[in-house]
């Protein structure tokens, strides 16, 4: 059963905490499929991951690309796994997935600003606790720091 990550967004968006996210995935050798809601924010980070950093260089395409499966990150706007992650990633107002067991790890990242995502996240909570699979709760300090609440 995957382990489940609730990250609870304060100080710092979406767009600041991604990279560093994927780029642990990737130093563990691991896929990542991250899921949006929009093909406009899937557009947005796509274009945000190939210039967020001058000295960082983070693989990645869209699921729409005919590679994707070769990839070791892809974005899609789907609830499928193109290139056979480990792990998943849901941003941006998706819902923690049904099939938990194809992957090793799933992350939620929810705006803490967004009274919806805030009821969506503390539902999904009750569900993966619910279900027996080992889920922990993080949320970032005033400086951006992740803390383990739970």
């Amino acid at each position: 059963m995957a382990e489940i990550l609730f990250f609870h967004l304060q100080s710092r968006p979406l767009e600041q905490v991604l990279p560093t996210i994927l780029e642990r995935a990737l130093s563990r050798g691991q896929k990542v499929v991250v899921e949006v809601s929009s093909p406009e924010r899937l557009s947005a980070l796509d274009d945000h991951l190939w210039t967020y950093a001058d000295a960082s260089f983070l693989p990645h395409v869209a699921a729409s690309e005919p590679d994707a499966a070769a990839n070791p990150v892809v974005l899609t706007t789907q609830a499928h796994n193109p290139n056979a992650a480990q792990v998943r990633i849901c941003a941006d107002g998706v819902r923690i997935p049904v099939a938990l067991q194809d992957y090793e790890r799933v992350v939620l990242i929810f705006d803490g600003d967004d009274p919806d995502a805030l009821t969506a996240a503390r539902e999904d909570w009750k569900t993966v606790r619910a279900s027996g699979a080992t889920a922990s709760y993080w949320q970032q300090d005033e400086t951006g720091r992740w803390e383990k609440k739970a």
